[in-house]
């Protein structure tokens, strides 16, 4: 059978939009938790179990406890209405891993940066990935217990972000948290979009 000239029947509801979204951050900052808690379907996931062979390479500094660690990507899947699906793509934390950024990144709409205040400075490598290619991005400080609270315009200053950057708080752990950060970055993408549009219009 061939998919690729299928035609849809006559009066079939259109098709969903299909949106790429990017999880990114730091080692062991809750990416792969946030896409398990926001996906409808049961997340596809490649973690590994932390080795020997990853000491002195991965630095565990604040997240001791993690025992595995994502090789590759978390895909998970979230409808925000009807005519909108999000493709959820985790990417891996380390930077040995980071060979597989540039295919994940390949038609994504926009990015979340996971940051931990903990480790504020695993955020950079993510937030100058996204700049240097231009991706929209919001950045979500996961809100760890015992971690330490900042205002967010502490953190924006503290991660040098242009001022139209959002920056919010949010729970990875929890559905509706993650989600509400997902639909921020949907607007912010959206506004990016709209503004390079017109620039390129001459302000039209």
């Amino acid at each position: 059978m061939d998919y690729g000239h299928s035609e849809r029947p006559a009066g079939a509801a259109p098709l969903p939009t299909a949106i790429k979204i990017l999880i990114a951050g730091g080692f062991g900052v809750g990416k792969t938790t946030m896409v398990g808690a926001v996906s409808e379907t049961r997340p596809l996931r490649t973690e590994e179990v932390l080795t020997e062979s990853g000491v002195g390479i991965d630095d565990l500094s604040g997240v001791e406890r993690k025992a595995t660690t994502t090789v590759a990507m978390d895909f998970g899947r979230i409808t925000i209405s009807d005519d909108l699906v999000l493709y959820l793509f985790g990417t891996p934390g380390q930077d040995r891993f980071w060979f597989v950024w540039d295919e994940l990144a390949l038609g994504a709409l926009g990015a979340v940066v996971l940051a931990d205040t903990r480790r504020l400075a695993d955020c950079f490598p993510s937030i100058d990935y996204f700049e240097g290619r231009g991706t929209p991005f919001v950045v979500a400080v996961n809100c760890f217990e015992g971690a330490r609270r900042y205002r967010l315009d502490e953190v924006q200053a503290a991660l040098n972000l242009d001022p139209g950057v959002p920056v919010l708080l949010c729970d990875a752990r929890q559905r509706e948290s993650s989600k509400e950060v997902l639909i921020t970055l949907m607007e912010h993408a959206m506004k990016t979009r709209e503004a390079r549009r017109r620039a390129a219009n001459g302000g039209k």
